[in-house]
């Protein structure tokens, strides 16, 4: 083991980590490549690194947004941790310094800010904000949406609660179809353009409100992701948003724009993916967490002060013991310096143009490439089975994140199916990152292309015929 990277703290060997993990760790604690973990014990930029000493590119990562173990948020921590860390309770400067330096990136409305610890603190709070000033408690999600894991949150986390046993949906949940445009109900393979398949999956929404109010309900908040990870990295149609939020609040609702894994700069045009041109709308409520604090637990609700005063109306004081302690703001400071500093964003932008030419490029040589879709560093590929039919290849997709893995490269999958390749790193990614990213995916591309349009078997890593991969996937299965 490569001495530089002890960790003092990392004494055990990999296999005793995993025996011990086995017995005190809770079995719903997932981890990435479950039957061979990796062990990672530092991290530095882009990269990370195992027990061993091997070097990991990490392409999705979206906490680490300045990078892992960014030198100054460190210092910042360190610094601060030195002095004070204590509730937000007595008076600091870091709180108010960043609110005002926070709010400044976004429209003039939106101006209160409330400190919290995760996106799924910050999705549960926000969901209060919306009911107390509705006065409603109904809210419409999306299918394959993911908020958090807070028993609230899940409610409306299709991702979640569809695979829970015996879970029933609520009856203040309503669910619109994922408005995406190429694996949806309404797609560009039926001659659509982008806009008018926005407008149709708005009168989706439009419909679920009104068999909502036929039951006697009313909306209290219409949440969305302002480009939708979980659901496989899908950028909302253009104008999709700004129909949806005029339906929502003609229905006297609020809009909710979960910000948490696509926000500060992640998609290279603006800071915030509600920005997006083909989005364009200014939320009521925005929530924010992972990459606020590089890591660090701090997450936040950003609001207009009238819908403050609702909270403040119910009389209830709002107290969080860690939500905006000196120390979170300190570290969360830093990670905007670093952003600010390095202009994340810009490179963000160049770096992303780069890597969806090229990938279109692939696209248009390697049919098993369906279709590829995002910006700045919040990119989605879509593998498929065949083009028409557009059958997912899930057990492809796995495979290609153990080739990923084989170089050097940490992927991961999204979507409904798992057969979307996801591509969220953090903000430090570079070009010469790409070129290597790019260069992999080519070679892996050219080996299944070698293989004779040879697909992968769910029960092991080597490559079997496409006739054996029919069996895999259930009958009927919706696609």
């Amino acid at each position: 083991m490569n001495s530089n990277l002890s960790n003092p703290l990392e004494t055990l060997t990999k296999d005793e980590t995993i025996r011990l993990r086995e017995q005190h760790i809770g079995k719903s604690c997932t981890l990435f490549f479950k039957d061979d973990p990796l062990k990672i014990v530092k991290g530095d930029g882009q990269y990370m690194y195992d027990e061993s000493g091997n070097k990991y590119l990490d392409c999705i990562n979206n906490v680490a947004h300045v990078g892992h173990s960014n030198p100054h948020v460190t210092r910042a921590a360190a610094r601060q941790m030195s002095l004070i860390y204590t509730n937000s309770r007595y008076l600091h400067d870091a709180m108010v310094v960043y609110a005002k330096r926070l709010t400044q990136y976004f429209p003039e409305q939106l101006s209160i800010c409330y400190f919290v610890n995760s996106g799924s603190e910050a999705n549960d709070l926000a969901l209060r904000l919306a009911r107390a000033h509705t006065q409603h408690k109904d809210v419409i999600t999306h299918d394959a949406a993911y908020h958090g894991h807070l028993t609230n949150i899940v409610e409306i986390s299709p991702y979640k609660f569809t695979k829970i046993k015996g879970h029933k949906k609520k009856n203040w949940v309503h669910v619109a179809p994922l408005p995406c445009n190429y694996r949806g109900k309404y797609n560009k393979d039926k001659h659509f353009d982008d806009e008018k398949i926005g407008k149709l999956y708005a009168r989706e929404v439009a419909s679920l409100i009104e068999t909502a109010e036929e039951k006697g309900r009313h909306i209290a908040a219409f949440i969305s992701e302002s480009m939708i990870s979980c659901g496989g990295q899908v950028i909302p149609p253009k104008g999709y948003l700004k129909e949806v939020y005029r339906l929502v609040r003609a229905a006297g609702g609020v809009c909710i724009a979960d910000e948490v894994q696509v926000g500060f700069g992640r998609i290279g045009s603006s800071m915030w993916a509600f920005q997006h041109p083909s989005n364009d709308v200014i939320p009521d409520i925005v929530t924010l967490g992972k990459p606020i604090g590089n890591g660090h637990p701090v997450s936040c609700v950003v609001t207009t002060p009238e819908i403050a005063a609702s909270f403040e109306g119910l009389g209830a004081e709002y107290f969080n013991t860690f939500g905006g302690n000196p120390c979170s703001m300190a570290i969360a400071n830093a990670v905007l310096d670093v952003i600010e500093r390095d202009n994340l964003m810009g490179q963000a932008s160049i770096v992303g143009s780069f890597l969806i030419e090229n990938l279109n490029d692939l696209a248009n040589s390697y049919p098993v490439i369906g279709d590829v879709r995002g910006c700045g560093l919040f990119i989605g590929v879509e593998l498929v089975r065949d083009r028409t039919s557009k059958r997912p290849a899930s057990h492809l997709a796995e495979w290609v994140v153990r080739r990923f893995r084989d170089s050097g490269i940490i992927m991961s999958t999204e979507g409904k199916y798992s057969n979307v390749l996801k591509f969220k790193p953090p903000m430090t990614f570079n070009l010469d990152d790409a070129r290597n990213w790019i260069n992999v995916f080519t070679s892996i591309m050219k080996q299944i292309e070698s293989e004779d349009k040879l697909f992968i078997s769910s029960s092991s890593s080597s490559l079997t015929s496409i006739s054996s991969v029919d069996s895999l996937l259930p009958s009927g299965e919706e696609f």
